[in-house]
């Protein structure tokens, strides 16, 4: 199994080596090195709020990757994971185009400039905003899809991570997300994220599954980690959910 989605101290993660260790641990083929990124300014940037941006540190990145690749029969890969936005696609582009990584993986995290991790944001709003708030993410998302300018989508419903958003994706979300993702050579993942913690569940939830499934859309693994014991556990649950839901699973052409 491929684990397409880990993070690093380039981003918001753990040491490489002890991330490459506990993937071997974790039984794993291969794991993907994905930090977060972006390209444009924007309030509560990763470069704003936390000091920190692939963009600026990829190539450092890289000699390390390739260090490490002496040391392990693991399968490394050079990757990245960029906030979008559907007004920045240039620079996105650009910069991928540029850093040549051996994949992207897009994701949506802000609504209106908010995390949409920010509880007490979007619990203070009324109904009708909150559902605004979700409709917005949606859109998006299926930008983002329709880009096509990563091979991975992230965590595909992350608004239900907030309780304050939970539950207000639609049947007609499912559909529109599904239909993107069956159009385009952008691939979902199974996410695990969050289901070691309070949250407990997948990303994508079963009723979105469903609908991507009924689509005919398949799926990579991504455990979301940024520390080696959650790389292991979540590995073994991403095993698990993997033979529970008989979803196709691709490995990515690189």
């Amino acid at each position: 199994m491929y684990d397409y989605h880990v993070h690093t101290t380039y981003s918001d993660g753990s040491f490489l080596p002890q991330m490459i260790d506990a993937a071997e641990e974790a039984g794993l083929e291969g794991v993907g090195f994905a930090d977060h990124s972006n390209v444009f300014d924007a309030d509560r940037s990763y470069r704003e709020t936390m000091g920190f941006n692939l963009d600026l540190t990829y190539e450092r990145r890289r000699r390390a990757i390739d260090r490490a690749r002496e040391r392990t029969d693991l399968r490394l890969f050079d990757a990245v994971e960029m906030d979008y936005h559907a007004d920045r696609e240039g620079a996105i582009e650009s910069f991928l185009e540029d850093a040549d990584f051996e994949y992207a993986i897009g994701s949506v995290h802000a609504v209106d400039g908010v995390n949409v991790h920010n509880e007490p944001y979007f619990a203070d709003l009324s109904q009708a905003d909150r559902e605004a708030a979700v409709e917005t993410y949606v859109e998006h998302l299926v930008s983002l899809v329709d880009s096509e300018l990563f091979e991975i989508a992230a965590h595909i419903d992350l608004v239900e991570r907030n309780e304050a958003l939970r539950g207000l994706l639609t049947d007609d979300h499912y559909r529109q997300i599904a239909d993107a993702f069956a159009d385009s050579r952008t691939v979902p993942e199974i996410n695990a994220g969050r289901v070691l913690d309070s949250y407990g569940k997948f990303h994508p939830r079963e009723p979105l599954a469903e609908t991507l499934l009924d689509a005919g859309v398949s799926f990579t693994i991504g455990s979301d980690a940024h520390a080696p014991d959650s790389l292991v556990e979540c590995s073994e649950e991403l095993q698990a959910v993997r033979a529970e839901w008989d979803v196709p699973i691709v490995e990515l052409d690189v």
